[in-house]
Formats: C-alpha cells, structure tokens, sequence
C-alpha cells in the first residue's frame, strides 16, 4: 500500500560536520501506485509523531517508539501508529468537477489534553480529526450483555456497577468537524493561529477565517480576486500565521511578492501592512522570470522574527523589518539556470519545492532534483548536498555529500548536471522542532519510452458555451472563444496547460510517480 523508507542518520556534531551520517534504521515497504504518492508531511508539536498525507486521501501516522535503555544516544525509530482515510473523491455537479482526495496540507493543533488533533484538507475540504488511545474497556452493563445487543428487562433481576477492564491498547481515530464550502478554488494552505481557537485556509484567490468549533460560516479576510477576471495577474500560492502574534499572517503569490497582514487595523486584510519584494535586476529579465520567482513556500521562523521562503532556484530568508530586500539569499541549484528551456518543456519548471528551519533556526533545509536535499547553516554560511535514495537504505549505511558539476575538472564522485534525474524529486520536507531530525518525501517518476515519446497535441476550437479543463478547474467565461488553442495530453494523470498561457491555466503532475518517506536523524 504504502513505500516507506525511514532513517536516522547520526552526526557528532552538526549535518556540517566533516564526519559522514550513517544510518541507524530503516523499513522499506511494498511497491506503491499512484494513489500512495505522499503530499505533505508534518511533525507535531512535540516531534513525537509525524503525520503524512498521500494522493489516496490517507493519513498515516507515525509514532516515535522511547529510546533504547541498551543504547542510550540511539534515536528512537518511527513506527506506524495509525492510518485513516481522510478524504474520499467527490463530484461537483453544479461545475461537473471532479473533486480529488489528494490531502494538500496538515497541521497539527497544540495537544490539551491526552488525545491528538489535526487538521487535514483536500482541494475543497477540511476536516478536524481527534486521535485518542483507549486501553480499558467497560464491562457490566445492566440492561446491555457482552456483545453491546439490549437485554431483555424481565431477565433483569439485579442492578450491578459497570467497571472497566485492561485491553490491549487501541488508537481510535475520529471526525469532529467538518469545514466545507467555503473555498471556490483549491485550498493550498491551512495554519493553525497562536490563540488556538481559530485557522485559516488559503486558496488561489481567498484566506478565510475559522473558528475551530464553527463550521457553517467563516470570514473573507483576503480577497484578490478581481472584477474582471481578466485582469487577473497572480494568485495566492501559500500562508502562514505568526508564532506567537495572533493578528498577524504572511501570504506569497505567484509574482515573488510577501505580504504581511495585520488583522487589528481592518476587517478585510485587502491593504496590507508590510510589502516584501525583491528589485527585478531588468538585464536579468527572461521569459521565465516571472514562473522562477513564483514563491512555492513561506515559513515563519521559530522566534518569528524571519521569514523562510522557496522559489524555484533560491530559498531566501527575510527580515520582518526589512522590505526592501532579501535578509540572506542561498541557490539552491542555480546550476540549472542554464536549463530552464527543457525544465519548461517537461513541465519541471513549475515544481513546488517545500522549505523548513531547523529548532534553533540556525539551518534551513530545501528539496531539489536526482533526490537531493540541500541544507544551508546560517551561522558558518556553509551548505551540504544529501542524496536520499533507497540504494543507501540499509542500515548503517554511509550518507556522503554530493557535488553537482556544471564543466571544467570532475572529481571521483561529482555528478554532472546533464546526468540528473529530474523525475527524482524532494518537494516534501518536515524538521523536529527540537532535534536534527527531519522528514523527506521523495518523488520518484518511472522513466518515459523516449523523450517526447508520450506526448503528443491536439488542436480544438472553442465555441461560445465549451469550457476547458485545467487542472480540475473549468476556465471562467472570459476565456476567449472561436479560437484555436493547443492541449498537451501527456500520460495520466493527464494535465492541460493553454498556449497562449492563460492566468488560470495550472500545470499539473506528469508521469507516473513513486513515493517514499524518509526520515534522518542527526545526533
């Protein structure tokens, strides 16, 4: 069902050190399908238990077992704890859409009490989910026996206290609240607020408010939506609330912008507090500009005081009291700027690479291609390329850095830039809030018959009343008709992109992909 391969990797002193990791453990499983492709991954607040959600509407969560009296500076391994399904496929009859049960995002709420809970979403959806042990059981009913069925009164001849009784331990997951119908467009991002009374969800045009125990209604705080559809020029693409400052929230968009809003200085957050964006550099300036500064990811840092984001070549960290340029820039592969033409051609371009600080906030961790993960130390300004890969699964197993070679001299175990998988991929990451240890989803697409080999055109004209999908969506009545326009049909999971582009015209996945997770440890 699932394909999980989990490490922990042992550092003397930091993932910098000049010592290489090895691993402690490892548990493959079976060979996965589409629907096993993991799509977010999230530790909880404690780093006890990590949470995956996948293609297939699943939620499998990981506990972390106590450490070993034996070895005592061995970490604990994660093993499954429970496994939901979370959200199943639906039909939107009024827009003829199908609704995926891909779970886009989870977030953990901070524990009260001895249960968990989660929130999880798909495109449309999100759910609130209690997971609790129970390790007794009643016993002793009166006017039920042993089985639960109802006794029948006359055979009731004297009254008894019910007691409980030791069973073997039991996780219950279970529904608590269900928020639907609130978002037009697909949900791409859900936070959880300080005050842990109230979230929010983002989706390309719109956050809205919740409050955890209220379902039927929520509050628009921002809309970019515009009048005319046509004047579309970006769209939300993730959000974040503030640690610690309940009134506070950080959306990116499509163009590389950060907004910062205020929630005490309006209602509708349409006027933001603080505009963050880089100056465009115009000799730079390419056709791809605009789709290579798109912000995948924006993550608060633990203090709050910084911001992390991922765009498709650069993780970039700012300072909340600097607007006008970037805190700390670090290139994550800029050694496929020269690339950009076929990454555009074999829809990599538009790969959403996921970031994360470490607990002290001191390093940063990023995804890339050929299953490489790049990891940035903020104090010493050094970085370290990882390879997570099932050929080093078995454990203790040596995890060597890995250099990409863009010419000139090679050494033994350099890899040239034209020798990378690009449908090996790390979009995925999660960090341990206290410890060096982290979560890596991998992405692994099976390769194509031949370049271009799948991939073939079909031109159709549009007449008033036809729409096109894009990526689960129906383009609005402003795309123009009794025009010619050009569809890509590459292999399921199909996906439609229009040329000319289109504002709502979304790339999608390609290929048929493999999935596994993986978690390192550094001591």
């Amino acid at each position: 069902m699932f394909i999980f391969l989990l490490f922990a990797y042992s550092y003397s002193f930091s993932p910098f050190s000049p010592l290489s990791p090895s691993i402690s453990f490892s548990l493959p499983l079976s060979f996965p399908s589409a629907a096993d492709i993991i799509s977010t991954v999230e530790f909880n607040h404690t780093g006890e238990l990590l949470a995956t959600g996948d293609k297939g509407g699943r939620v499998v969560i990981f506990q972390r077992e106590p450490e070993c009296k034996t070895e005592p500076y061995s970490q604990g391994e994660y093993n499954v704890y429970s496994t939901f399904q979370s959200h199943e496929p639906e039909f939107d009859y009024l827009k003829s859409l199908e609704i995926e049960e891909k779970i886009n995002k989870i977030r953990w709420l901070p524990q009260q009490n001895a249960a968990h809970f989660l929130l999880s979403t798909n495109d449309k959806t999100i759910k609130l989910w209690k997971v609790s042990e129970r390790d007794k059981r009643p016993e002793g009913y009166n006017l039920k026996d042993e089985e639960g069925r109802i006794k029948d009164l006359s055979t009731v001849t004297s009254l008894q206290v019910p007691v409980l009784k030791p069973m073997d331990l039991m996780v219950e997951v279970s529904p608590r609240r269900v928020f639907a119908n609130a978002h037009t467009y697909h949900v791409n991002s859900i936070s959880v607020n300080s005050d842990h009374e109230t979230y929010m969800s983002a989706d390309d045009l719109r956050i809205n408010l919740w409050h955890l125990g209220i379902t039927d209604r929520s509050f628009n705080i921002v809309d970019i939506k515009p009048v005319n559809m046509e004047d579309l020029t970006e769209v939300i693409t993730a959000a974040e609330f503030h640690p610690h400052h309940c009134n506070l929230l950080v959306y990116s968009s499509s163009k590389g912008t950060l907004r910062l809003c205020d929630m005490r200085e309006a209602a509708l957050c349409d006027k933001h507090s603080k505009l963050f964006e880089e100056p465009e550099d115009p000799s730079n300036r390419s056709f791809f500009s605009e789709i290579i500064s798109s912000v995948s990811d924006v993550k608060f840092s633990h203090s709050g005081r910084y911001l992390l984001t991922r765009d498709y070549l650069t993780a970039k960290v700012w300072d909340l009291n600097m607007e006008n340029k970037p805190l700390e820039i670090y290139q994550v592969h800029d050694y496929l700027r020269s690339k950009l033409c076929s990454l555009y051609e074999n829809d990599c371009i538009f790969d959403k690479f996921e970031c994360a600080w470490n607990g002290s906030d001191s390093v940063i961790m990023t995804g890339a291609y050929n299953n490489f993960f790049r990891m940035f130390d903020r104090n010493t300004k050094r970085d370290v390329t990882l390879e997570a890969s099932r050929e080093s699964s078995k454990p203790r197993a040596v995890l060597k850095p890995r250099r990409v070679c863009q010419g000139g001299k090679r050494r033994k175990d350099d890899i040239s830039v034209d020798s990378l998988d690009f449908t090996k991929k790390i979009l995925h990451t999660a960090w341990h809030p206290t410890e060096n240890i982290i979560a890596i989803a991998e992405m692994h697409g099976r390769e194509r018959e031949s370049a271009g080999g799948w991939q073939h055109t079909h031109t159709h004209t549009l007449s008033p009343g036809d729409t096109v999908e894009t990526h689960s969506r129906v383009l609005p009545p402003t795309l123009p008709t009794n025009e010619v326009y050009e569809v890509s049909l590459p292999p399921p999971p199909l996906k439609y992109w229009m040329d000319p582009p289109h504002p709502w015209a979304k790339q999608g996945e390609l290929n048929y992909p493999m999935r596994m997770m993986l978690v390192y440890g550094f001591s």
